[in-house]
């Protein structure tokens, strides 16, 4: 048993007003020659990890949730009947799942299986579909697929975070604020590029209503243009936004989740950087400065402040920290945002993940929405694919195929 790491807390806090479970899917190509078997080898392999045997036991309202051993059962992998047993068919159920969000203090991860599913890019005839559904409060998206990968097969364990001594808030809070006046100096002498300020609000920032969907594309590495994989991919996603919204659209940027440096203290080990997508500029200039963007990003996460603050959070009291999340109002419209999509990108390892003797051919996600952000996108590779992936409400983007016509293009 340990306690509950602050930043973990939060996001099983707010779960309760803002639904945040992940979900991972990754496509196989065959279906298992024994299904049953090959739901008792997860099983098998999930006993074998400890970060994986889990669940939250609640302590009251003056103390920080506990991760309790837990048992993994059978109730752990679904299997699910689709339909038409399509690809879309199978990507529409995947939407649906969010609908059902997990109990952390039973359950912290199940899997979906979907089997047989056609259509499957790259895959000649039937495959299989295994999507992880993980609440966030146990996982960020690096871990999370550290998880998936465990599961199917691959022999890297999940690491577990250091678990130090939170310390006391008034003297962690101090060297905070310490920090950040060294940060905002080193801002003011130019050492370091500042922050992107918030934006006006576009379409893609409506509230989501209506039906939601999932699309994703799928390409190989040498296809996609630009120094790395996410840089080609925001450029892309630059000319697709910006023809799709038309005038006004010159301020676009995206909000990118960025793993941040040293040991990990807590599940969730990450922020974002806003970057702008410049769609203004020629291809070339455009992935240039978006390129800056994501080094000044990390090169501010790399910063003392950034670990100082982290280490203040980590201090809060568990009611205080409960108390600031009640506080938050979900129904609030803000006039500015930081971003006005998101762009996830993970890259998931070497194709050596296999289910029930099948081989793994393409991984994907499709990040939450949330009250002001109604189109997000997932990018997420293995071994040499790469699946690019859009996930969109209705009130933001009310012609989801045309934007990903204008995202393929772009591509």
């Amino acid at each position: 048993m340990h306690r509950m790491a602050a930043v973990d807390a939060q996001f099983y806090w707010m779960s309760a007003k803002l639904p945040n479970d992940q979900f991972l899917l990754y496509a196989f190509d065959g279906e298992p020659t024994d299904c049953a078997r090959a739901t008792e080898q997860v099983c098998e392999r999930a006993r074998a990890c400890p970060e994986l045997t889990m669940r939250l036991r609640e302590r009251g309202r003056l103390a920080y949730p506990q991760w309790v051993p837990a048992a993994v059962g059978p109730d752990r992998v679904v299997r699910h009947d689709l339909g038409d047993g399509g690809w879309g068919a199978c990507l529409a159920a995947v939407v649906a799942l969010a609908d059902d969000q997990l109990d952390v203090r039973r359950m912290p991860w199940q899997l979906h299986v979907f089997t047989p599913v056609l259509g499957i890019p790259g895959v000649a005839g039937a495959g299989t579909v295994a999507v992880l559904q993980v609440a966030h409060a146990l996982a960020d998206g690096a871990r999370a697929s550290a998880m998936a990968a465990w599961l199917f097969g691959r022999a890297a364990p999940v690491p577990a975070p250091a678990r130090a001594s939170p310390g006391l808030l008034p003297w962690r809070a101090l060297d905070a604020a310490r920090a950040h006046r060294r940060l905002v100096r080193d801002t003011r002498a130019g050492l370091l590029a500042p922050g992107a300020g918030p934006r006006p609000l576009q379409p893609t920032n409506a509230r989501p209503g209506g039906a939601r969907s999932v699309r994703t594309l799928v390409r190989r590495r040498s296809q996609l243009p630009g120094p790395t994989v996410t840089v080609g991919v925001l450029a892309a996603v630059s000319t697709a936004l910006s023809t799709l919204l038309g005038a006004g659209a010159e301020s676009l940027g995206a909000e990118v989740p960025m793993a941040k440096p040293g040991e990990p203290q807590a599940h969730n080990h990450f922020g974002n950087v806003v970057v702008g997508l410049h769609p203004e500029l020629d291809l070339d200039a455009r992935m240039a400065r978006i390129a800056t963007d994501l080094t000044n990003g990390r090169r501010r996460f790399e910063h003392p402040a950034t670990r100082a603050a982290d280490r203040a959070f980590a201090a809060v009291p568990a009611a205080l920290l409960r108390w600031g999340v009640a506080q938050f109002d979900p129904d609030a419209r803000p006039t500015r945002v930081a971003g006005n999509t998101v762009v996830s990108s993970v890259h998931r390892g070497a194709a050596d993940l296999s289910f029930g003797g099948a081989r793994v051919v393409l991984t994907a996600g499709y990040p939450a929405l949330s009250p002001v952000m109604g189109l997000t996108h997932g990018v997420h590779g293995i071994g040499d694919t790469v699946a690019i992936s859009v996930h969109a409400a209705e009130s933001a983007v009310g012609d989801v195929d045309e934007y990903l016509r204008l995202l393929d293009a772009a591509l």
